[in-house]
């Protein structure tokens, strides 16, 4: 580890905490750092807050790593974790009780919920009353180590979004910094793990400004430099409300699972707080390009599903057909309508996504429109079969059925001819026979241009169904 003194490179850091997985606000937390570290060719330290053991666990640890790689957010140093330090913090924790920057304080959690309740019957602040600081002397008790705040003046928080912060030292508990089993404290851990791995500037959430004016003290108690502070915005629902799962705002896996591609996540998360003019769509590298702290807004961001799945289906758009394939692969296995062995020809993959993917705003939905292109059957609409299925149509499809058999190109163009043979013949308008034709291929009443779509499924398929929807009727 090196100190932060004296360095002039740029080094952020992502801490969370393993009680749960990555969901979007924490996202945008790392996104953001690794955005700045990237924009000033700095460093972007990955640290795993660990410490609250009951509720960390390894698939939590996990999962997040998993959701960062997915993200492609890389780090530069780390995962680092808390538990691994445990004598650091200790031994920092005991230097500030032997200066006098700290103290023992003897009261049992017991008493300090009861003095808290009575605080709070009565109206005040449910702060501890500092009872133990002026103790001179060593008892033979069990003892937890508070920090020593101090009790006049103020401290101005210098914040980088939303500008000089005050608050009033008086109101700033003693923290505990060790407790009486030895453990350190999220707010000490912080404050040691970000000076012992030279951290320029802490980018964090603004539900964290209030612990900065109480972690801005040890840091000075301790002799370190302070790093520059930047708390960015909260996310919130459409509705206002501290973003939750009602709001479509789940776990960054789980999107991964639903079809969302990770550069329009990062896309989306970049925007929530982060402006660029009216521009809306960035690649990465403008992003890196882009991004500082001037113009993360001080207003709470807003999370809106709607358009998060608008700018996947613009991503999906963007990605050439042979790539999706690939990325879309994973749920068409998972679906049933590919075989994982399946030995399929890039050219038609890629034909077969091109004449779909402007009108799926998911990977899932993609993998669900594939389907008729790639099973041997597909499940008829009752309400489609009804409507279109009928002996003048069936009359229609054993015209064409008789017609494609004998063209040995089975393209779109050639097919196209058919079906304007027959139109004039018979004297109907299209519809009287591409709509049922459509039902029949792809099980409903909406699919890209059926010729398009016949040439995609081929010659027997096509015809296998179309024998098959008239030996139904």
């Amino acid at each position: 580890m090196t100190s932060n003194k004296g360095g002039s490179v740029v080094r952020v850091r992502f801490a969370p905490s393993p009680t749960g997985h990555l969901h979007i606000g924490g996202a945008r937390t790392a996104l953001f750092n690794w955005l700045f570290a990237k924009h000033h060719r700095g460093k972007f330290i990955l640290r795993i807050e660990d410490t609250d053991r009951s509720r960390s666990t390894e698939e939590f640890i996990e999962s997040i790593i998993e959701a960062m790689k997915w993200l492609g957010l890389d780090w530069d140093e780390g995962p680092f974790r808390q538990t691994d330090r445990m004598d650091i913090y200790r031994a920092y924790a005991h230097k500030l009780l032997e200066e006098g920057k700290a103290y023992r304080c003897y009261c049992t959690p017991e008493e300090l919920e009861q003095r808290r309740q009575e605080a709070m019957k009565e109206g005040r602040p449910p702060r501890y009353d500092r009872r133990c600081r002026e103790i001179s002397g060593i008892l033979n008790k069990p003892f937890a180590i508070r920090f020593k705040m101090p009790l006049h003046g103020e401290t101005v928080v210098d914040d980088l979004v939303k500008g000089p912060v005050t608050f009033k030292n008086s109101e700033i508990e003693d923290l505990v910094i060790l407790r009486s089993d030895g453990t350190p404290t999220y707010n000490f851990c912080v404050v040691v793990d970000d000076f012992e791995m030279a951290i320029t500037h802490v980018i964090r959430g603004e539900d964290h400004l209030n612990n900065t004016p109480k972690q801005i003290h040890i840091y000075h108690a301790l002799g370190m430099d302070v790093p520059k502070f930047a708390h960015i915005p909260m996310i919130l629902g459409t509705d206002k409300a501290r973003l939750s799962k009602r709001h479509g705002a789940t776990a960054v896996l789980s999107y991964r699972d639903e079809g969302y591609l990770p550069d329009a996540i990062v896309n989306f998360l970049a925007r929530l707080g982060w402006s660029y003019g009216d521009k809306e769509i960035f690649t990465r590298e403008e992003l890196i390009s882009l991004f500082n702290l001037e113009q993360v807004g001080k207003a709470n961001a807003i999370f809106n599903a709607e358009k998060l799945l608008w700018l996947n289906s613009e991503y999906i758009k963007m990605t050439p057909e042979e790539e999706l394939f690939s990325l879309v692969k994973p749920f068409l296995i998972k679906e049933n309508y590919l075989r994982e062995d399946a030995n399929i020809e890039l050219s038609w993959a890629a034909k077969a996504i091109r004449s779909l993917k402007e009108r799926c705003r998911t990977l899932k939905e993609l993998a669900h429109a594939m389907r008729y292109y790639l099973l041997d059957s597909v499940e008829i609409d009752p309400k489609a079969k009804e409507k279109y299925i009928n002996p003048k149509s069936a009359g229609l499809i054993e015209e064409l059925i008789e017609k494609l058999s004998c063209l040995e190109e089975f393209t779109q163009d050639r097919i196209e001819k058919i079906f304007i043979d027959i139109v004039n013949e018979k004297k109907i308008k299209l519809g009287d026979i591409a709509q049922p034709v459509r039902v029949a291929i792809t099980g409903n009443t909406v699919s890209p241009g059926i010729y398009e779509v016949l040439e995609i499924v081929g010659k027997e398929k096509t015809l296998k169904r179309l024998r098959r929807i008239i030996d139904a009727h």
